[in-house]
Protein backbone atom coordinates (compact mmCIF):
# COMPACT_ATOMS: atom_id res chain seq x y z
CA UNK A 1 0.00 0.00 0.00
CA UNK A 2 3.00 2.30 0.17
CA UNK A 3 4.98 3.92 2.88
CA UNK A 4 3.33 6.03 5.52
CA UNK A 5 6.27 5.71 7.86
CA UNK A 6 9.84 6.12 6.75
CA UNK A 7 11.27 3.00 5.20
CA UNK A 8 14.88 2.38 6.23
CA UNK A 9 15.59 -0.81 4.30
CA UNK A 10 16.65 -0.87 0.68
CA UNK A 11 13.76 -3.15 -0.19
CA UNK A 12 11.22 -0.78 1.37
CA UNK A 13 12.68 2.24 -0.39
CA UNK A 14 12.74 0.43 -3.73
CA UNK A 15 9.10 -0.54 -3.26
CA UNK A 16 8.15 3.06 -2.48
CA UNK A 17 9.94 4.31 -5.59
CA UNK A 18 8.20 1.65 -7.70
CA UNK A 19 4.77 2.51 -6.33
CA UNK A 20 5.25 6.21 -7.08
CA UNK A 21 6.30 5.45 -10.65
CA UNK A 22 3.39 3.05 -11.18
CA UNK A 23 1.00 5.75 -10.03
CA UNK A 24 2.59 8.32 -12.36
CA UNK A 25 2.08 6.06 -15.37
CA UNK A 26 -1.44 5.11 -14.28
CA UNK A 27 -2.29 8.80 -14.43
CA UNK A 28 -0.41 9.53 -17.66
CA UNK A 29 -0.80 6.44 -19.85
CA UNK A 30 -4.46 6.95 -20.83
CA UNK A 31 -3.75 10.53 -21.97
CA UNK A 32 -2.97 10.76 -25.73
CA UNK A 33 0.65 11.81 -26.42
CA UNK A 34 -0.49 15.02 -28.08
CA UNK A 35 -2.37 16.03 -24.95
CA UNK A 36 0.65 15.17 -22.81
CA UNK A 37 2.75 17.58 -24.88
CA UNK A 38 0.33 20.54 -25.02
CA UNK A 39 -0.33 23.14 -22.38
CA UNK A 40 -3.90 22.85 -21.15
CA UNK A 41 -3.79 26.08 -19.13
CA UNK A 42 -1.13 28.72 -18.41
CA UNK A 43 -1.62 27.74 -14.77
CA UNK A 44 -0.20 24.27 -15.43
CA UNK A 45 2.80 22.71 -17.18
CA UNK A 46 2.49 20.31 -20.11
CA UNK A 47 2.18 16.83 -18.64
CA UNK A 48 5.41 15.71 -20.29
CA UNK A 49 7.21 18.55 -18.48
CA UNK A 50 6.07 17.10 -15.15
CA UNK A 51 7.37 13.65 -16.09
CA UNK A 52 10.70 15.01 -17.31
CA UNK A 53 11.02 17.16 -14.19
CA UNK A 54 10.32 14.18 -11.91
CA UNK A 55 13.06 12.16 -13.65
CA UNK A 56 15.52 15.07 -13.65
CA UNK A 57 14.91 15.76 -9.96
CA UNK A 58 15.51 12.08 -9.19
CA UNK A 59 18.77 12.10 -11.13
CA UNK A 60 19.87 15.30 -9.41
CA UNK A 61 19.42 13.94 -5.90
CA UNK A 62 19.73 10.15 -6.06
CA UNK A 63 22.58 10.01 -8.58
CA UNK A 64 24.41 13.30 -8.86
CA UNK A 65 24.16 14.30 -5.18
CA UNK A 66 24.50 10.84 -3.64
CA UNK A 67 27.28 9.53 -5.91
CA UNK A 68 28.66 12.52 -7.83
CA UNK A 69 27.42 11.16 -11.17
CA UNK A 70 27.61 13.57 -14.12
CA UNK A 71 24.32 14.80 -15.61
CA UNK A 72 22.89 12.75 -18.45
CA UNK A 73 21.95 15.85 -20.46
CA UNK A 74 23.32 19.11 -18.99
CA UNK A 75 20.75 21.21 -20.86
CA UNK A 76 17.99 19.66 -18.77
CA UNK A 77 19.23 21.57 -15.73
CA UNK A 78 17.70 24.65 -17.29
CA UNK A 79 14.65 23.05 -18.90
CA UNK A 80 13.40 21.43 -15.69
CA UNK A 81 14.32 24.18 -13.23
CA UNK A 82 10.93 25.22 -11.90
CA UNK A 83 12.33 28.47 -10.52
CA UNK A 84 13.86 29.70 -13.76
CA UNK A 85 10.80 29.07 -15.87
CA UNK A 86 7.23 29.75 -14.69
CA UNK A 87 4.59 27.40 -16.00
CA UNK A 88 3.37 29.72 -18.72
CA UNK A 89 6.85 29.60 -20.36
CA UNK A 90 7.42 25.86 -20.27
CA UNK A 91 5.74 24.89 -23.57
CA UNK A 92 8.36 26.99 -25.38
CA UNK A 93 11.30 25.12 -23.84
CA UNK A 94 13.21 22.29 -25.49
CA UNK A 95 11.26 19.65 -23.56
CA UNK A 96 11.62 15.91 -23.76
CA UNK A 97 8.53 14.61 -25.52
CA UNK A 98 6.19 12.10 -23.85
CA UNK A 99 8.14 9.05 -25.07
CA UNK A 100 11.57 10.64 -24.55
CA UNK A 101 10.64 11.65 -21.01
CA UNK A 102 9.46 8.12 -20.24
CA UNK A 103 12.71 6.63 -21.57
CA UNK A 104 14.76 9.13 -19.57
CA UNK A 105 12.79 8.35 -16.41
CA UNK A 106 13.33 4.62 -16.92
CA UNK A 107 17.07 5.01 -17.46
CA UNK A 108 17.43 7.16 -14.34
CA UNK A 109 15.43 4.68 -12.26
CA UNK A 110 17.56 1.74 -13.36
CA UNK A 111 20.73 3.52 -12.26
CA UNK A 112 19.11 4.71 -9.03
CA UNK A 113 18.23 1.14 -8.05
CA UNK A 114 21.80 0.04 -8.80
CA UNK A 115 23.09 2.72 -6.43
CA UNK A 116 20.48 1.90 -3.79
CA UNK A 117 21.68 -1.71 -3.73
CA UNK A 118 25.06 -0.65 -2.35
CA UNK A 119 24.67 2.78 -0.74
CA UNK A 120 25.41 2.97 3.01
CA UNK A 121 22.27 4.51 4.50
CA UNK A 122 23.83 4.55 7.97
CA UNK A 123 26.86 6.66 7.07
CA UNK A 124 25.56 9.21 4.61
CA UNK A 125 24.75 12.00 7.04
CA UNK A 126 21.34 13.72 7.33
CA UNK A 127 20.58 13.31 3.64
CA UNK A 128 20.66 9.50 3.78
CA UNK A 129 19.65 9.00 7.41
CA UNK A 130 16.36 7.04 7.59
CA UNK A 131 16.36 7.15 3.79
CA UNK A 132 15.38 10.84 3.86
CA UNK A 133 16.54 11.73 0.34
CA UNK A 134 14.72 8.69 -1.08
CA UNK A 135 11.60 9.67 0.84
CA UNK A 136 11.92 13.19 -0.58
CA UNK A 137 11.96 11.77 -4.12
CA UNK A 138 9.01 9.46 -3.40
CA UNK A 139 6.95 12.33 -2.02
CA UNK A 140 8.01 14.64 -4.85
CA UNK A 141 6.79 12.21 -7.50
CA UNK A 142 3.47 11.69 -5.71
CA UNK A 143 3.04 15.45 -5.47
CA UNK A 144 3.53 15.76 -9.21
CA UNK A 145 1.03 12.97 -9.83
CA UNK A 146 -1.48 15.12 -7.97
CA UNK A 147 -0.45 18.14 -10.05
CA UNK A 148 -1.01 16.09 -13.21
CA UNK A 149 -4.47 15.09 -11.97
CA UNK A 150 -5.26 18.80 -11.61
CA UNK A 151 -4.02 19.41 -15.15
CA UNK A 152 -6.16 16.59 -16.58
CA UNK A 153 -9.21 17.89 -14.74
CA UNK A 154 -8.77 21.16 -16.67
CA UNK A 155 -9.16 19.25 -19.97
CA UNK A 156 -12.81 19.78 -20.79
CA UNK A 157 -12.72 17.28 -23.65
CA UNK A 158 -10.95 14.32 -22.04
CA UNK A 159 -12.60 11.76 -19.79
CA UNK A 160 -9.97 9.85 -17.83
CA UNK A 161 -10.82 6.11 -17.73
CA UNK A 162 -9.81 5.85 -14.07
CA UNK A 163 -12.38 8.51 -13.23
CA UNK A 164 -15.02 6.55 -15.16
CA UNK A 165 -14.17 3.47 -13.11
CA UNK A 166 -14.27 5.31 -9.78
CA UNK A 167 -17.55 5.36 -7.86
CA UNK A 168 -18.84 8.95 -7.66
CA UNK A 169 -20.36 10.13 -4.41
CA UNK A 170 -23.83 10.15 -5.93
CA UNK A 171 -23.59 6.41 -6.62
CA UNK A 172 -21.92 5.79 -3.28
CA UNK A 173 -24.82 7.48 -1.53
CA UNK A 174 -27.30 5.16 -3.27
CA UNK A 175 -25.25 2.13 -2.21
CA UNK A 176 -25.25 3.38 1.38
CA UNK A 177 -29.02 3.74 1.29
CA UNK A 178 -29.38 0.21 -0.03
CA UNK A 179 -27.17 -1.22 2.70
CA UNK A 180 -29.11 0.39 5.52
CA UNK A 181 -26.66 3.21 6.03
CA UNK A 182 -27.73 6.81 6.27
CA UNK A 183 -28.35 8.64 3.01
CA UNK A 184 -25.90 11.39 3.95
CA UNK A 185 -23.06 8.87 3.84
CA UNK A 186 -22.60 8.45 7.58
CA UNK A 187 -22.77 5.00 9.06
CA UNK A 188 -25.63 4.44 11.54
CA UNK A 189 -24.95 3.60 15.14
CA UNK A 190 -21.78 5.70 15.43
CA UNK A 191 -22.08 7.60 18.71
CA UNK A 192 -21.60 11.35 18.54
CA UNK A 193 -17.99 12.21 19.27
CA UNK A 194 -17.39 13.44 22.79
CA UNK A 195 -17.88 17.23 22.94
CA UNK A 196 -19.33 17.34 19.40
CA UNK A 197 -22.41 19.53 19.10
CA UNK A 198 -25.51 18.64 17.06
CA UNK A 199 -24.89 21.41 14.54
CA UNK A 200 -21.58 19.85 13.63
CA UNK A 201 -19.01 21.69 15.70
CA UNK A 202 -16.39 20.39 18.12
CA UNK A 203 -14.99 22.36 21.03
CA UNK A 204 -11.22 22.41 21.36
CA UNK A 205 -9.71 23.41 24.68
CA UNK A 206 -7.34 26.32 24.89
CA UNK A 207 -3.76 25.94 26.03
CA UNK A 208 -0.41 24.89 24.61
CA UNK A 209 0.26 21.99 22.28
CA UNK A 210 3.22 20.80 20.23
CA UNK A 211 3.05 21.99 16.62
CA UNK A 212 5.21 20.24 14.06
CA UNK A 213 6.68 16.72 14.21
CA UNK A 214 8.78 15.47 17.10
CA UNK A 215 10.09 12.44 15.24
CA UNK A 216 9.13 12.28 11.56
CA UNK A 217 12.06 11.19 9.42
CA UNK A 218 10.55 12.23 6.09
CA UNK A 219 9.00 15.54 7.17
CA UNK A 220 9.90 18.53 5.03
CA UNK A 221 11.86 21.45 6.42
CA UNK A 222 8.81 23.74 6.64
CA UNK A 223 7.15 21.32 9.09
CA UNK A 224 10.08 21.64 11.52
CA UNK A 225 11.06 22.13 14.25
CA UNK A 226 8.46 20.96 16.75
CA UNK A 227 7.55 23.87 19.01
CA UNK A 228 4.90 24.78 21.57
CA UNK A 229 2.03 27.01 20.51
CA UNK A 230 -0.60 28.40 22.86
CA UNK A 231 -4.06 28.41 21.30
CA UNK A 232 -7.18 30.02 22.75
CA UNK A 233 -10.26 27.76 23.03
CA UNK A 234 -12.31 27.58 19.83
CA UNK A 235 -15.03 25.73 17.96
CA UNK A 236 -14.31 24.00 14.66
CA UNK A 237 -16.60 22.22 12.19
CA UNK A 238 -16.58 18.45 12.53
CA UNK A 239 -16.63 18.03 8.74
CA UNK A 240 -15.56 20.07 5.73
CA UNK A 241 -18.17 22.40 4.22
CA UNK A 242 -20.32 20.46 1.74
CA UNK A 243 -21.51 21.26 -1.76
CA UNK A 244 -25.04 21.59 -0.45
CA UNK A 245 -24.06 24.07 2.23
CA UNK A 246 -21.98 26.07 -0.22
CA UNK A 247 -24.89 26.18 -2.68
CA UNK A 248 -26.90 27.91 0.06
CA UNK A 249 -24.28 30.68 0.10
CA UNK A 250 -24.69 31.13 -3.65
CA UNK A 251 -28.50 31.11 -3.43
CA UNK A 252 -28.35 33.76 -0.70
CA UNK A 253 -26.46 36.08 -3.04
CA UNK A 254 -23.10 35.55 -1.39
CA UNK A 255 -21.17 36.21 -4.60
CA UNK A 256 -22.96 39.53 -5.08
CA UNK A 257 -22.60 40.97 -1.58
CA UNK A 258 -19.27 42.69 -0.80
CA UNK A 259 -20.02 42.49 2.95
CA UNK A 260 -18.70 38.95 3.05
CA UNK A 261 -15.48 39.55 1.12
CA UNK A 262 -12.18 41.14 2.01
CA UNK A 263 -11.24 44.09 -0.20
CA UNK A 264 -8.73 41.94 -2.08
CA UNK A 265 -11.24 39.11 -2.33
CA UNK A 266 -13.98 41.33 -3.71
CA UNK A 267 -11.57 42.81 -6.25
CA UNK A 268 -10.63 39.31 -7.39
CA UNK A 269 -14.24 38.10 -7.42
CA UNK A 270 -15.09 41.07 -9.67
CA UNK A 271 -12.07 40.77 -11.96
CA UNK A 272 -12.48 37.01 -12.41
CA UNK A 273 -16.30 37.24 -12.56
CA UNK A 274 -16.63 34.48 -9.96
CA UNK A 275 -20.18 33.17 -9.49
CA UNK A 276 -19.65 29.59 -8.25
CA UNK A 277 -16.81 27.11 -7.64
CA UNK A 278 -14.74 26.12 -10.64
CA UNK A 279 -16.23 23.27 -12.73
CA UNK A 280 -19.80 24.05 -11.56
CA UNK A 281 -22.70 25.10 -13.80
CA UNK A 282 -26.46 25.50 -13.25
CA UNK A 283 -28.33 22.27 -13.90
CA UNK A 284 -30.95 22.10 -16.63
CA UNK A 285 -34.56 21.06 -16.25
CA UNK A 286 -35.76 24.26 -14.62
CA UNK A 287 -34.79 23.22 -11.11
CA UNK A 288 -34.04 26.25 -8.95
CA UNK A 289 -30.61 26.40 -7.31
CA UNK A 290 -29.60 23.04 -8.81
CA UNK A 291 -26.05 22.48 -9.98
CA UNK A 292 -23.89 20.11 -11.98
CA UNK A 293 -20.14 19.64 -11.76
CA UNK A 294 -17.59 18.47 -14.31
CA UNK A 295 -15.44 15.59 -13.10
CA UNK A 296 -12.76 14.53 -15.56
CA UNK A 297 -14.66 15.33 -18.72
CA UNK A 298 -18.09 14.21 -17.56
CA UNK A 299 -20.89 16.42 -16.27
CA UNK A 300 -22.88 14.90 -13.42
CA UNK A 301 -25.37 16.04 -10.76
CA UNK A 302 -23.66 17.84 -7.90
CA UNK A 303 -23.54 15.55 -4.83
CA UNK A 304 -24.79 17.72 -1.97
CA UNK A 305 -23.14 15.63 0.77
CA UNK A 306 -19.67 15.78 -0.75
CA UNK A 307 -17.16 18.36 0.54
CA UNK A 308 -16.93 21.34 -1.78
CA UNK A 309 -13.70 21.61 -3.75
CA UNK A 310 -12.14 23.92 -6.35
CA UNK A 311 -12.80 27.05 -4.31
CA UNK A 312 -10.11 29.67 -3.76
CA UNK A 313 -9.16 31.12 -0.39
CA UNK A 314 -11.20 34.25 -1.01
CA UNK A 315 -14.33 32.19 -1.65
CA UNK A 316 -13.74 30.07 1.46
CA UNK A 317 -13.18 33.17 3.59
CA UNK A 318 -16.34 34.85 2.23
CA UNK A 319 -18.46 31.76 2.96
CA UNK A 320 -17.15 31.58 6.52
CA UNK A 321 -17.99 35.26 7.12
CA UNK A 322 -21.47 34.71 5.72
CA UNK A 323 -21.95 31.87 8.23
CA UNK A 324 -20.79 34.14 11.05
CA UNK A 325 -17.59 32.16 11.37
CA UNK A 326 -14.02 32.29 10.05
CA UNK A 327 -11.35 30.00 8.69
CA UNK A 328 -9.27 28.22 11.34
CA UNK A 329 -5.68 29.26 11.81
CA UNK A 330 -3.05 26.73 10.87
CA UNK A 331 -2.29 26.13 14.55
CA UNK A 332 -5.97 25.59 15.38
CA UNK A 333 -6.30 23.14 12.51
CA UNK A 334 -3.29 21.10 13.61
CA UNK A 335 -4.39 21.03 17.25
CA UNK A 336 -7.88 19.86 16.28
CA UNK A 337 -6.36 17.23 13.99
CA UNK A 338 -3.66 15.77 16.19
CA UNK A 339 -3.53 16.85 19.83
CA UNK A 340 -4.78 14.31 22.36
CA UNK A 341 -5.66 16.29 25.49
CA UNK A 342 -6.26 13.10 27.48
CA UNK A 343 -2.68 11.91 27.12
CA UNK A 344 -1.10 15.31 26.56
CA UNK A 345 0.58 13.99 23.43
CA UNK A 346 0.49 14.46 19.71
CA UNK A 347 -0.89 11.90 17.26
CA UNK A 348 0.98 11.25 14.04
CA UNK A 349 -2.34 10.99 12.20
CA UNK A 350 -5.75 12.19 13.39
CA UNK A 351 -6.71 8.60 14.29
CA UNK A 352 -3.43 7.62 15.96
CA UNK A 353 -0.13 6.09 14.96
CA UNK A 354 -1.14 3.28 12.63
CA UNK A 355 -0.65 3.77 8.88
CA UNK A 356 -3.43 5.19 6.75
CA UNK A 357 -5.91 2.76 5.20
CA UNK A 358 -8.97 3.34 2.97
CA UNK A 359 -11.16 2.83 6.03
CA UNK A 360 -9.44 5.71 7.82
CA UNK A 361 -9.03 8.27 5.05
CA UNK A 362 -9.82 8.92 1.40
CA UNK A 363 -6.33 9.23 -0.10
CA UNK A 364 -4.59 7.90 -3.21
CA UNK A 365 -3.64 4.40 -2.08
CA UNK A 366 -1.32 2.43 -4.39
CA UNK A 367 -2.38 4.59 -7.30
CA UNK A 368 -6.09 3.97 -6.69
CA UNK A 369 -8.38 6.87 -5.94
CA UNK A 370 -12.07 7.68 -5.88
CA UNK A 371 -11.38 10.72 -8.10
CA UNK A 372 -13.69 12.66 -5.75
CA UNK A 373 -14.19 13.37 -2.06
CA UNK A 374 -16.31 11.00 -0.01
CA UNK A 375 -19.53 12.30 1.63
CA UNK A 376 -19.01 14.46 4.71
CA UNK A 377 -18.91 12.32 7.83
CA UNK A 378 -17.36 9.32 6.11
CA UNK A 379 -14.45 7.45 7.71
CA UNK A 380 -15.57 7.78 11.36
CA UNK A 381 -12.71 5.52 12.43
CA UNK A 382 -10.33 8.21 11.18
CA UNK A 383 -11.73 10.97 13.37
CA UNK A 384 -9.39 13.18 15.39
CA UNK A 385 -9.24 13.22 19.22
CA UNK A 386 -11.77 16.07 19.21
CA UNK A 387 -14.28 14.30 16.96
CA UNK A 388 -13.37 16.01 13.68
CA UNK A 389 -13.87 13.90 10.55
CA UNK A 390 -11.85 13.84 7.33
CA UNK A 391 -9.07 16.09 8.54
CA UNK A 392 -6.80 13.97 6.36
CA UNK A 393 -8.04 13.11 2.88
CA UNK A 394 -10.93 14.21 0.66
CA UNK A 395 -10.01 17.90 0.20
CA UNK A 396 -7.13 20.19 1.03
CA UNK A 397 -8.40 22.70 3.57
CA UNK A 398 -7.66 26.40 3.41
CA UNK A 399 -6.58 28.01 6.69
CA UNK A 400 -6.44 31.65 7.70
CA UNK A 401 -2.65 31.58 8.02
CA UNK A 402 0.08 32.92 5.77
CA UNK A 403 2.86 30.52 4.86
CA UNK A 404 5.68 31.42 7.24
CA UNK A 405 8.66 29.71 8.82
CA UNK A 406 8.40 28.16 12.26
CA UNK A 407 10.68 29.48 15.00
CA UNK A 408 14.11 27.90 14.52
CA UNK A 409 13.48 26.96 10.88
CA UNK A 410 16.48 25.67 8.92
CA UNK A 411 16.31 25.05 5.18
CA UNK A 412 17.09 21.43 4.27
CA UNK A 413 18.22 20.09 1.91
CA UNK A 414 17.71 23.13 -0.35
CA UNK A 415 16.10 26.54 0.29
CA UNK A 416 13.95 26.54 -2.84
CA UNK A 417 11.52 23.95 -1.47
CA UNK A 418 10.06 26.22 1.21
CA UNK A 419 12.07 29.27 2.12
CA UNK A 420 11.53 31.26 -1.09
CA UNK A 421 7.75 31.04 -0.61
CA UNK A 422 7.53 32.35 2.96
CA UNK A 423 5.44 35.49 3.37
CA UNK A 424 1.95 36.91 3.09
CA UNK A 425 1.62 36.09 -0.61
CA UNK A 426 0.67 32.47 0.07
CA UNK A 427 -1.98 30.86 2.28
CA UNK A 428 -1.55 27.51 4.03
CA UNK A 429 -3.65 24.46 3.19
CA UNK A 430 -3.79 21.38 5.39
CA UNK A 431 -5.05 17.83 5.36
CA UNK A 432 -4.53 16.42 1.88
CA UNK A 433 -7.15 15.60 -0.74
CA UNK A 434 -8.38 12.37 -2.35
CA UNK A 435 -5.62 13.01 -4.89
CA UNK A 436 -2.79 13.08 -2.33
CA UNK A 437 -0.75 10.00 -1.45
CA UNK A 438 -0.42 8.88 2.20
CA UNK A 439 3.36 9.34 2.10
CA UNK A 440 2.67 13.05 1.66
CA UNK A 441 -0.58 13.91 3.34
CA UNK A 442 -1.35 11.31 6.02
CA UNK A 443 0.79 13.00 8.66
CA UNK A 444 -1.07 15.80 10.40
CA UNK A 445 1.92 18.16 10.23
CA UNK A 446 2.20 18.35 6.42
CA UNK A 447 1.93 21.92 5.09
CA UNK A 448 0.75 22.87 1.61
CA UNK A 449 0.49 26.42 0.29
CA UNK A 450 -0.78 28.36 -2.70
CA UNK A 451 -1.96 31.77 -3.86
CA UNK A 452 -5.37 32.76 -2.44
CA UNK A 453 -6.79 32.97 -5.98
CA UNK A 454 -6.07 29.34 -6.95
CA UNK A 455 -9.06 27.14 -7.76
CA UNK A 456 -7.74 24.32 -9.96
CA UNK A 457 -6.31 22.60 -6.88
CA UNK A 458 -8.47 20.12 -4.95
CA UNK A 459 -9.14 22.56 -2.12
CA UNK A 460 -12.10 22.97 0.22
CA UNK A 461 -12.32 24.13 3.83
CA UNK A 462 -14.01 23.89 7.20
CA UNK A 463 -15.01 26.80 9.43
CA UNK A 464 -14.11 27.77 12.98
CA UNK A 465 -15.19 30.39 15.48
CA UNK A 466 -14.01 31.83 18.75
CA UNK A 467 -15.22 30.31 21.99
Amino acid sequence: MGVTTAGTTRAALAADLAEARARTFAVLDPVPPGDQARQVSPLMSPLCWDLGHVAHFEELWLLRTVTGTAPTLPRLDDVYDAFRHPRRERPDLDLLGPFEARDFAGDVRTRVLDVLATVDLARGGPLLEDGFVYGMIVQHEHQHAETMLATIQLMDDFEHPLARAAVPSTELTRELRGSGERSDGRRPGIPAAERARPEGEAFVDGGPFVMGPDDEPWAYDNERPAHKVDVAPFWIDTTPVTNGAYAEFIAAGGYDDPRWWTDAGWAWRTEAALACPEFWRPAGGGRANAWERRRYGRWEPLPDAEPVQHVCWYEADAYARWRGKRLPTEAEWEKAASWDATTGSKRRHPWGGEPATPELANLAFAGATTFAPDPAGSHPAGASPWGCHQMVGDVWEWTASDFDAYPGFRAFPYPEYSEVFFGSEYKVLRGGAWSAHPSVAARATFRNWDYPIRRQIFAGFRCARDS
